[in-house]
């Protein structure tokens, strides 16, 4: 094995007031990931580094980080993706010991210690555009029942009808979009591309018929119109989910949703 250089942005509140960098020396192969650097770290070097990690399959979600400014997952990134070509083969250790990796909590959001930061800024936004299937015999229900009721049914679809919101389903809700978002920078209350993009899931899904209760989260001052379209949300997303496209989608529905409230009085 060959060993890099990591330095680690940490921040220990009841200790330090500001954040500070702190730099480890790493063994590393083709095969060690962000997250296998950090737990060496943890379990091996200084175990009172904090940060969130749980599947190390990028399912759960959890372990997101900067990666040298970027957006990533931490299990689903490598450390051989910042080092120089051919660094295993090399004789020199000049080259990767120059090339340090710098590992920072996820941007835009409020850090508690170290790596971890608060999601609840994130889970409300996502709450807020209803993220459940509603049918119009549950209208009256609670977010619960409505599921409850939903699962109960057996409402069959086409795989055409699946294929229309497939994409969009596959967030798992690890907030790098969040991150990369300059406007959620800017607002934090910007409902956001993946709030957007879980919307557009359940707007598009033909079981569903909840899009007029969630069209006006969407045609707010803080909803689609918001975003600038700087599109880094889907470049960093690690499912593919294009949150990005979600956006462009929501703008197209909400023009028309505010048409139809101008001619009709209803949206």
């Amino acid at each position: 094995m060959r060993n890099c250089s990591i330095a680690v942005q940490r921040y220990l509140p009841h200790e330090h007031a500001e954040p500070f960098w702190q730099h480890f020396t790493v063994p590393f192969d083709e095969s060690t990931s962000i997250l296998d650097a950090l737990n060496y770290i943890k379990e091996e070097l200084d175990p009172s580094l904090s940060f969130r990690w749980s599947c190390r399959m990028a399912i759960c979600g959890s372990c997101g980080v900067m990666v040298n400014g970027i957006p990533k997952l931490g299990c689903k990134d490598f450390l051989r993706n910042y080092l120089p070509r051919n660094y295993l083969a090399s004789e020199s250790t000049a080259a990767v010991s120059a090339a340090e990796i710098r590992i920072q909590p996820l941007a835009h959001f409020t850090v508690e210690r170290d790596l971890i930061v608060d999601m609840n800024e994130f889970l409300v936004h996502l709450e807020a555009v209803k993220p459940y299937l509603i049918t119009d015999a549950g209208a009256d229900e609670t977010p619960l029942e409505k599921h409850a009721q939903t699962l109960a049914q057996t409402n069959k679809q086409t795989p055409a009808q699946l294929a229309k919101y497939k994409q969009f389903a596959n967030c798992i809700n690890c907030g790098l979009c969040y991150s990369a978002c300059p406007q959620f920078g800017l607002n934090p209350e910007f409902v956001g591309p993946a709030a957007i993009a879980l919307a557009q899931r359940y707007n598009l899904d033909s079981r569903d018929q909840g899009k007029a209760a969630r069209m006006p989260v969407l045609n707010g001052h803080n909803g689609v119109w918001s975003c600038t379209f700087v599109g880094f949300c889907s470049d960093v997303c690690p499912k593919h989910v294009d949150p990005a496209a979600a956006v462009n989608q929501g703008k197209v529905e909400s023009a028309k949703s505010m048409l139809i409230q101008m001619f009709t009085g209803r949206g």
